[in-house]
């Protein structure tokens, strides 16, 4: 895990500054984020709305050290990304949650061992304490009785409650979810919102979160609308 630097207070988790990206070479290049400036606190839950394509996931991937940054300045956890290597990038992915739309998991392994995969990046736990790490969150997102299933055996929605506990259990400081709630229902959906937050709150773990979900906005410390790749103002 990389050391934050700490002067007594806890820095932003991220800060962005003028960000800018593009896709693509020639005439066929098109920028897709416009000089983007935000911060997100320690422990604050941020969420970011705006119609599809307009580069909500493009920033969601740049701040997790997915892509090179291209121009602007993004520091997440303490460290710069434009112009880091691909060691710091790799360390830096150690410390960040990620949850997409498309679960990820892997087809050959178990729920249980699919986010053991998660507890597997904390030091200092034997084999046995990060399997019931592991199985400790996927009681929390209501999968106790799916620990040994297969993924091809979950419903889309079970799949999605396993990406979920896998990105949570390796007890990261930033969480980036896109859309987590879109194949839940509504019920269950308001809960791993609710976990979502308590998370937060506990460990000082940021989370940013991508939806078009009405019934989870008032969860939010902050909401931030994006539109043809620019941050546009929320009025209350």
């Amino acid at each position: 895990m990389i050391p934050l630097k700490n002067s007594g207070k806890l820095p932003p988790t991220v800060q962005i500054d003028s960000l800018s990206h593009w896709y693509g070479k020639g005439i066929t290049r098109k920028q897709v984020l416009y000089s983007v400036s935000m911060r997100i606190e320690p422990g604050e839950v941020v969420l970011l709305t705006g119609p599809s394509g307009c580069g909500k996931t493009t920033l969601l991937t740049l701040i997790g050290a997915l892509r090179t940054v291209e121009r602007g300045r993004l520091s997440v956890l303490g460290h710069e990304l434009n112009g880091a290597g691909r060691r710091t990038r790799q360390m830096l992915r150690q410390n960040i949650g990620m949850i997409f739309q498309g679960h990820n998991l892997l087809r050959c392994l178990t729920s249980e061992q699919n986010v053991q995969m998660g507890s597997d990046l904390l030091k200092g736990l034997s084999y046995r304490a990060r399997r019931d790490h592991a199985r400790e969150w996927l009681r929390a997102v209501g999968l106790e009785d799916q620990m040994n299933k297969l993924p091809h055996d979950l419903s889309g929605g079970q799949k999605q409650r396993v990406a979920i506990a896998r990105a949570l259990s390796a007890r990261p400081k930033l969480l980036l979810a896109d859309e987590p709630t879109s194949a839940l229902d509504s019920f269950t959906g308001r809960e791993i919102v609710s976990l979502l937050k308590r998370l937060a709150i506990e460990q000082d773990c940021s989370v940013l979160m991508v939806t078009h979900d009405p019934r989870i906005l008032d969860v939010a410390d902050r909401l931030i609308k994006m539109e043809d790749g620019k941050l546009q103002p929320v009025i209350e």
